[in-house]
Order: structure tokens, then sequence, then C-alpha cells
């Protein structure tokens, strides 16, 4: 098993926009300092359009995805498992990956599916109704520039459900986001 420090090195040798790791002393990490908004924040002011914002997170995912596993198994890729606005810096050299605690080896789909759930529940969320336009094309973006995710939805959905920071009403929301996804996808023509 890899841990998060080990996840970014790892994707940092394939030039992979992460933060450098600079010290691990224990629990405690030290990183590059980074500068910038969020894309969440970018967005929210209008810096960044909800096309942009989808299409930067399918090309996060098309990248990493492209980096071989640290084991080598076949069809297993680095995946980050919490890829999300709120996950990327806007730094001055271009867009930087942080937050890599839930990194692992695994399908690219599950990867795709738990960031386009993530991308669902703000699109759903009656608390963020004002997002919900915003959010709802960029994840249309994104799902039409990534691979298929619906292979790997219901296990991301199980995954999920088994977060302890989601509220009650967050839970209830979890088949709406998956309907939200699979009515988005784009089927494509494998003739």
């Amino acid at each position: 098993m890899r841990d998060e420090a080990e996840y970014m090195r790892w994707v940092a040798k394939y030039d992979y926009p992460v933060p450098a790791v600079r010290q691990i002393d224990g629990p405690d990490m030290v990183i590059e300092r980074l500068t910038g908004p969020t894309v969440a924040d970018a967005a929210i002011a209008g810096d960044l359009s909800p096309a942009g914002l989808g299409l930067m997170h399918a090309d996060l995912h098309r990248r990493l995805h492209a980096i071989p596993a640290p084991s080598g198994t076949p069809g297993q890729v680095v995946m980050h498992g919490d890829l999300h606005p709120e996950n990327v810096i806007l730094s001055p050299g271009g867009p930087v990956v942080i937050d890599w605690r839930n990194a692992e080896e695994g399908p690219a789909e599950f990867d795709i599916a738990m960031t386009a759930i993530i991308f669902a529940q703000v699109a759903l969320d009656p608390a963020f109704a004002t997002l919900s336009p915003l959010l709802r094309e960029a994840l249309s973006t994104y799902l039409a520039n990534s691979i298929d995710p619906t292979p790997g939805l219901d296990s991301a959905v199980a995954t999920r459900a088994r977060n302890p920071t989601l509220t009650p009403a967050e839970l209830a929301l979890l088949p709406a986001q998956a309907a939200l996804i699979r009515s988005l996808v784009v089927p494509t023509d494998r003739t």
C-alpha cells in the first residue's frame, strides 16, 4: 500500500501537476507552497467557464490515467479518488492537483465516476441552487470528454455512501446523482 506522499512523488516523476513533497516527519508532510485560487473559487468568480471547468478535469484525469500504476498491475491506473474543483489550485504555472489522501490503484472508470458524483452532488443539492447550472454544464462537459464512467459508477456510489462526512441529506441524493450521470453519458458507437 502506498501513502499520499508516495503517490504524489510517483505522479510527479511523470510531470503530473502536483505540489512537490519537501519533507515527511511521521504523519506530517511539508509540501510546496502554492499560490492561486481553487478551481471552484475561479469558477464561482466567473474567471473559469463551466465548460472550461469540465474540460480541465477531463484533461487532468486523462493525464493521470496515462501514468502507469506503481504496481504495474494490468488494467489499473493511479486514481486520485477525490478530484474535484476544491482540490485543484490554479497556480501561475497552471492547475495543480492537491489532496492525495484517497489515492490508490484501480480502474479509471471508478475514478471518473467519483469525480462525476461529486460534481452531481453540488448540481443537485438545494443548498447550492445558485451553483447548479454551472455544475450541470461542467459535469456534462466533463463526461463528454472522459471515458464512460458507468462501469465504475455503482462501485463509486457505494464507496461514496460509506463516506462518514456526508450528511443524511447528502446520502439521500446519491441515487439522483447516479441517475443524472447516466443521463449525461453520451453513448459511443462501438460498431
